[in-house]
C-alpha cells in the first residue's frame, strides 16, 4: 500500500469536522488544516501529525493511519479545550465518510494527551489521536 489515501482521508475528516454544528458552535468555524494569516482565535481545532503503516492483506491494499486532531486554546484552564475536544471526539464517533479514492473501513479514537503549551505555558493543547483503516478501491 502506498500513501495514496492520506489526502482523501484528511479531506474527509476535515469535512466531517467543519460540518458538525456542535463543534462549529464552540469554535465559530475555527477548524484548520493550516493556520490562516493574521490573528488566530483564542480556541481552535487543527489537523496535525499522521503516521501511516501498510496493512494490506490477501483481500487487497490497505493502510492504517494514526492521525492527530489538536485543540489549541489560550483560555484559562483546561475546561474550554476539554469541551471542544469532546465535541471533536463526538463528531468523529461512528462516522464513515466517503473518500475521493478508496474507502474508510473503520475509524477509532485511540488516546488523548492534554498539556500546557505556548512560550509561557499559559496555553492549553489537547491532542486527540485516532486510527483509521483504509482500503484502496
Amino acid at each position: 500500500m502506498s500513501y495514496a489515501l492520506a489526502g482523501p482521508l484528511q479531506a474527509a475528516i476535515y469535512q466531517v469536522l467543519v460540518a458538525d454544528s456542535a463543534l462549529d458552535t464552540l469554535v465559530a468555524g475555527a477548524i484548520y488544516d493550516g493556520l490562516p494569516a493574521g490573528p488566530i482565535p483564542e480556541t481552535y481545532v487543527s489537523l496535525g501529525a499522521e503516521e501511516v503503516r501498510d496493512s494490506s492483506d490477501k483481500s487487497g491494499a490497505g493502510a492504517l493511519h494514526r492521525f492527530t486532531v489538536s485543540v489549541i486554546s489560550e483560555a484559562a484552564g483546561f475546561a474550554t479545550p476539554k469541551v471542544v475536544a469532546a465535541a471533536v471526539s463526538d463528531a468523529l464517533e461512528g462516522v464513515t465518510p466517503s473518500l475521493s479514492r478508496g474507502r474508510l473501513v473503520g475509524l477509532w479514537f485511540e488516546k488523548a494527551v492534554a498539556k500546557r503549551s505556548g512560550s509561557t505555558g499559559q496555553g492549553r493543547q489537547i491532542d486527540l489521536i485516532f486510527r483509521a483503516r483504509v482500503e484502496d478501491a
